[in-house]
């Protein structure tokens, strides 16, 4: 009997990826089966390096629609037993609805009336969850047992230059209002390279005045890679890592993804939801700000307190402690 097919859609973004991948393990496990992903075109690379992936669709979202056609062709260009949809969103419900699959199963929680195009809706729509465990919610509504999640990825490794231990630092997100102050990264840089690490800076070439800014005044064991990386060799580092210290981003979840232990900085959204999963990370927030998590791209305070109440000194304690080697 062949193994069926099944064709799993999340579009974006870098750190929900991830988060997907646990469900498409037991997918393979539990049900034999050969998998196909649809992603935006910027991420197929990356997708590619997802070991239980047999083939990435791309989807053109920066060049629609004069790329629909040729996606549309490569969608259709398989029959699925069932499509998942662990994206939520109109235009991910479209994709699925467009495959050629008469079961298209999707979170119950979706947005935008997504759930609409579905032919089974799967888990409560509840949204309060890591989003691990949302995406658990699909393979849980096909029968299959949950197994501890696994991140089944593989990137080529990098050759790191710096001696060990070695820090990565991820100032950056897309919300402004997730991103812990520069100053105070400068001061957590320099105190690290007092205890003896190596520093590494990565971000998107967008954030390359800020990593510039840190990385200023330093010298020694630094190394500012922000922008400088593809997502693939980011992975590379990230996997080479003794720590990742990071806001709420993308390349936190690739380093906890990898089993890199990752010291998070959280202001204005909620780690039940979205933190690095697994037991060996800490997350950083402040207690005394009740507006936290407000989930918003500008902060009505103007002030930031949520993030400027976490201190360097609380987060190079945590860091050492992170970095100490077990007790025999």
């Amino acid at each position: 009997m062949p193994s069926p097919r099944v064709l799993v859609v999340k579009l974006s973004s870098l750190g929900d990826l991830f988060h997907a991948l646990p469900a498409v393990r037991i997918l393979r496990e539990g049900l034999g089966a050969k998998v196909d992903w649809v992603t935006q075109t910027e991420y197929a690379e990356l997708v590619r390096c997802f070991t239980d992936v047999d083939r990435v669709i791309p989807f053109p979202r920066r060049r629609f629609p004069a790329g629909g056609w040729a996606f549309f062709r490569a969608l259709r260009e398989s029959s699925y037993d069932m499509v998942l949809d662990f994206q939520g969103l109109l235009k991910s419900a479209i994709v699925a609805r467009l495959a050629r699959s008469r079961r298209r199963i999707g979170p119950a929680s979706g947005r935008e009336g997504s759930p609409r195009l579905y032919s089974d809706r799967a888990g409560p729509p509840d949204r309060s969850r890591h989003a691990v465990e949302q995406g658990l919610d699909l393979v849980r509504h096909l029968g299959l047992p949950v197994s501890p999640p696994a991140f089944p990825v593989r990137f080529p490794p990098a050759d790191i230059p710096l001696p060990g231990p070695r820090v990565a630092l991820v100032p950056c997100s897309r919300w402004p209002t997730k991103n812990w102050p520069p100053d105070l990264f400068y001061d957590v840089a320099r105190g690290l390279q007092a205890q003896g690490a190596s520093v590494f800076l990565f971000g998107s070439p967008e954030d390359r005045a800020t990593c510039a800014a840190i990385e200023k005044g330093l010298s020694g064991n630094i190394l500012d890679l922000c922008g400088r990386t593809s997502l693939v060799e980011l992975g590379g580092w990230m996997a080479g890592m003794d720590l990742v210290i990071s806001v709420d981003s993308g390349p936190m979840h690739i380093a906890a993804a990898l089993g890199r232990p990752v010291l998070a900085i959280f202001g204005p959204t909620d780690p039940a939801r979205t933190g690095p999963y697994g037991p060996m990370h800490r997350v950083l927030q402040a207690d005394d700000c009740p507006c936290r998590p407000c989930y918003k791209r500008t902060c009505e305070r103007e002030d930031l307190a949520c993030l400027r109440h976490i201190t360097p000194d609380l987060v190079l304690r945590n860091a050492a402690e992170m970095l100490a080697p077990p007790a025999p």
